[in-house]
């Protein structure tokens, strides 16, 4: 080091290096997962996707939001190259995805910040599914992508590639939790569809009422079918979590938070997709508040279950976290959205 002489230590390595060749070749990485690692980590895909997304997410919906009032031929450009921004990045977000799998060698959704970035790929995925039907739902999830790509690289969140804890090692891990956390993007999209469409009561008056019912009936149609989806995934994906407790630990049901907050979100969006046969509660103010509210039985069973309580699922949780403040005032908006909506749909609709 005083002589800046390296030489020797460079002969040494390269001696370990040709010693691990030799006898451990089996489990060497291959040289290019090793560059593609090295690469990805000096890309940053993951963090700099959260501006990427919050802002063309942003800029989409105040493009929309003018076409509302007036159709103009350059702000029906601008939406549509802010669109393709959007699906270019999340191309990107699925190459980062497929890069984190291949160098792990397991699927990317098998700890806290995994998840995370998976729930944001599964968001921005029910927005371009539903985008033919409204640009809204695409910009709706962009800043909401954005949003969970930012808690994802919080500081209580280790992004680091590591192995898998034992019980995860299983081909369950394909296919449960993908399922079960791909229906996460679909029920919050309907939670920020549920608080667009108040915010559109919100802002009706009788010079746009017309035109604000046509988009809030178009709006709560596609919060209807992508709550439909959610649900079918969220069902599905809780019996075969069942199916593999029974591999894991000799039983489907053991009634452990994470299942308990399952079932209970299950039952939750059952009623929310049945309150249409109730003639009391068949308003699509009703149906969109309740779709906004009902998103937080998904927050307590993935956030509340890993990070406050204990269970069988705790492998998937990171170290206990002060509540953010964020959430304080993330509902306080829906309860001040809900009150405003109530007043204003009973005056126009």
């Amino acid at each position: 080091v005083e002589n800046n002489n390296w030489s020797s230590a460079d002969s040494i390595v390269s001696y370990i290096h040709k010693f691990q060749a030799r006898y451990g070749a089996e489990v060497l990485p291959e040289k290019l997962k090793i560059n593609l690692e090295i690469t990805t980590n000096k890309l940053e895909l993951f963090s700099k996707l959260f501006l990427y997304y919050f802002i063309l997410g942003l800029l989409l919906i105040s493009f929309v939001i003018v076409q509302l009032f007036q159709e103009k031929k350059w702000v029906s450009v601008f939406i549509s190259i802010l669109k393709w921004l959007v699906i270019s990045g999340f191309i990107v977000h699925t190459f980062g995805l497929v890069a984190r799998w291949y160098i792990s060698g397991h699927a990317p959704w098998s700890n806290g910040y995994e998840s995370m970035i998976y729930i944001s790929w599964a968001t921005i995925l029910s927005g371009i599914i539903y985008t033919k039907r409204s640009v809204l739902t695409l910009a709706a999830t962009g800043v909401v992508s954005g949003l969970l790509l930012m808690v994802a690289h919080l500081n209580w969140l280790d992004p680091e590639i590591t192995n898998l804890v034992p019980v995860l090692k299983s081909y369950w891990l394909m296919i449960h939790v993908a399922i079960i956390t791909a229906s996460y993007g679909f029920l919050v999209l309907g939670a920020i569809l549920g608080l667009i469409s108040l915010w559109l009561i919100v802002f009706t008056n009788s010079e746009n009422k017309m035109k604000l019912k046509n988009t809030l009936t178009e709006i709560t149609i596609i919060n209807e079918k992508t709550l439909e989806v959610g649900l079918f995934m969220l069902t599905v994906g809780t019996f075969l979590g069942g199916v593999w407790a029974n591999e894991s630990w000799g039983r489907y049901w053991g009634w452990d938070p994470k299942e308990t907050w399952a079932l209970v979100s299950v039952l939750i969006y059952t009623f929310v997709l049945h309150m249409r046969f109730i003639p009391a509660l068949r308003s699509k103010f009703t149906f969109n508040m309740v779709s906004m509210f009902a998103i937080w039985t998904i927050i307590m069973t993935y956030f509340g279950v890993n990070y406050y309580l204990s269970g069988l699922h705790s492998y998937a949780a990171g170290d206990p976290m002060p509540i953010p403040t964020f959430v304080y005032y993330l509902f306080a908006l829906m309860v001040l959205s809900a009150i405003l909506g109530k007043i204003k749909y009973k005056k126009y609709y």
